[in-house]
């Protein structure tokens, strides 16, 4: 009697071959169509950037992503050199520092990247996840759109440059310092202040949650001496001859965080303690031109990374469950794993169509979140209003979405679904867990949502914007969503502590929620539609 063969011949290959070539854009049929349906004329143009970039963002980017995420090169604070001179050095891996070389050598925002070359590129990059570009590529795209109207000095013209077209071939990368430790959303409750000193601004005080802590520029939120009146700055970490010397510019990175996910990304704490810094804009307006420009790009961003982690990983499960077999059968022909990769399917495509129709309107308005002139028209008024609550609406839609997404994609491969050195997939989920709280976590958008709808209901009634929202839809479904918000704004406020507001807080959460599935529903058929 023979025995059995005990070497178990069982591999991976099959998967791992065709994992390790994929082409995010060229394999990818649907990204393709979403390009045809919405980028009009620039088509041609952004369909072949997409192509050259995605060879880069689907093997070497990606190797590099995954190589740099291990624990051990987790990024570190080395405070002083060997003489005892303050430094203040955030150590990270090479590996980061040649994918991050790249990515910003791609001059994203520079004058002669289109818009929609821009977005078709962050798409395919943010399939990688954070890995300490994602979060910089949004920050320096808000403190580039914020800084462009108010460039009127030698100072902020020279840091818009490096921004946008580099200086030596080197590309600068932006962050934005708004929370304190008492809380980050309250930013009229900040007490970080900005004395003018012989005609400089200096900052004081201390920032808690500074992501992006290894960057050139930050947009810092500070109250002038004497007032309430929150200003907008942006703070160089080191002064001019400065950075060689590894001289910071009068602050201190007191620690970096121990985060749940993004890892790779320094997110630290700072004492300012006279840092040099440039007004932007005018100083009663800061708060609202950060919250307005820099905060809504980083809200619409949110979208489109969400989008890509939920392409990614469900086209990864699709293609486990093709290969997987348990029970003599490949696990893809269970009618429960058919149902859920249909689901998922579903909800990264319809992210994917909403974020790039959504990109639209934010085109469509003349000036983009800045250009509102007080003789616009109210057509025009309405229409502007719309995309910021629909900017809003996405981020907390799509953050939500995205771990579930991811976490029912892991659950496909079982256990391997949670092993770090088997697939992303663990890594993107954390990653998609932070995308949540940052930039206005889901409470308090929905809260500021409400409170929107309540100031401009004597110029746009709810009922009239759901309606522009839900335009081209069934006119059963828009009256639905209708008569619902009617019956939610018939009672005053989100704030009396009472039963019924906890139901109405409830109701306006799940309405939220719904009113922009339908928006990315539209979405989806007008991409589904097109050959």
């Amino acid at each position: 009697m023979s025995l059995p063969d005990r070497n178990n011949p069982y591999s991976f290959n099959a998967f791992l071959d065709w994992r390790e070539n994929v082409d995010y854009y060229a394999d990818d049929p649907f990204a393709q169509k979403v390009v045809r349906t919405f980028c009009g004329d620039m088509t041609d143009e952004v369909d072949a950037a997409a192509r050259e970039t995605s060879k880069k963002a689907s093997f070497k980017w990606r190797k590099l992503s995954e190589a740099l995420a291990w624990p051990e090169k987790r990024p570190y604070m080395k405070h002083y050199d060997g003489h005892r001179n303050r430094i203040d050095r955030i150590e990270r891996p090479m590996e980061t520092q040649i994918v991050e070389k790249e990515v910003f050598g791609e001059a994203l925002f520079s004058k002669n990247t289109h818009p929609w070359v821009k977005l078709i590129k962050m798409f395919l990059m943010y399939q990688n996840g954070e890995y300490c570009v994602s979060c910089p590529l949004t920050c320096t795209e808000g403190l580039v759109a914020v800084i462009e109207p108010f460039a009127d000095t030698p100072e902020l013209k020279a840091i818009l440059n490096h921004c946008k077209e580099g200086v030596d071939g080197e590309f600068a990368i932006g962050a934005q310092y708004l929370s304190e430790i008492q809380g980050g959303s309250d930013v009229p409750s900040n007490l970080v202040e900005a004395v003018e000193e012989d005609g400089v601004w200096k900052l004081y005080g201390t920032k808690f949650f500074c992501s992006a802590a290894h960057a050139d520029y930050a947009m810092v939120t500070a109250k002038p001496k004497g007032s309430e009146k929150v200003g907008l700055f942006v703070m160089p970490s080191w002064l001019p001859g400065d950075k060689e010397k590894e001289r910071r510019n009068s602050f201190t990175i007191d620690r970096i965080k121990w985060k749940m996910g993004t890892s790779e990304l320094p997110t630290a704490e700072l004492t300012l303690n006279g840092a040099v810094a440039y007004q932007v804009g005018p100083l009663d307006r800061g708060l609202a031109n950060m919250v307005g420009v820099v905060l809504t790009y980083s809200r619409l961003t949110v979208g489109l990374s969400g989008a890509s982690s939920m392409i990614r990983v469900w086209r990864e499960a699709a293609k486990y469950c093709e290969f997987r077999e348990a029970f003599g059968v490949n696990i893809n022909f269970f009618p429960m794993v058919m149902g859920q990769l249909a689901d998922m399917e579903k909800t990264a495509k319809r992210t994917l169509a909403g974020a790039f129709r959504l990109y639209k309107e934010v085109l469509d308005l003349p000036g983009g979140f800045l250009g509102a002139s007080k003789d616009e028209d109210d057509a025009m008024k309405k229409k502007r209003f719309m995309v910021r609550e629909l900017v809003m609406l996405q981020k907390i839609c799509t953050s939500w979405d995205c771990p579930d997404v991811v976490r029912a994609a892991m659950s496909m491969f079982g256990g391997h679904g949670v092993m770090e050195d088997f697939s992303a997939l663990p890594r993107l989920y954390r990653d998609a867990a932070v995308n949540e709280l940052w930039e206005g976590p889901r409470n308090v958008l929905l809260t500021q949502m409400h409170r929107d709808l309540q100031k401009a209901a004597a110029w746009l009634p709810p009922r009239e914007l759901v309606g522009n929202i839900l335009a081209g839809r069934d006119e059963g479904l828009i009256k639905e969503f209708q008569d619902e918000i009617e019956q939610i704004f018939k009672h005053p406020n989100l704030f009396e502590m009472s039963p019924e507001t906890i139901a109405v807080c409830k109701q306006w959460d799940s309405f939220c929620h719904r009113l922009y599935h339908a928006y990315q529903d539209q979405a989806l058929e007008m991409v589904e539609s097109r050959d």
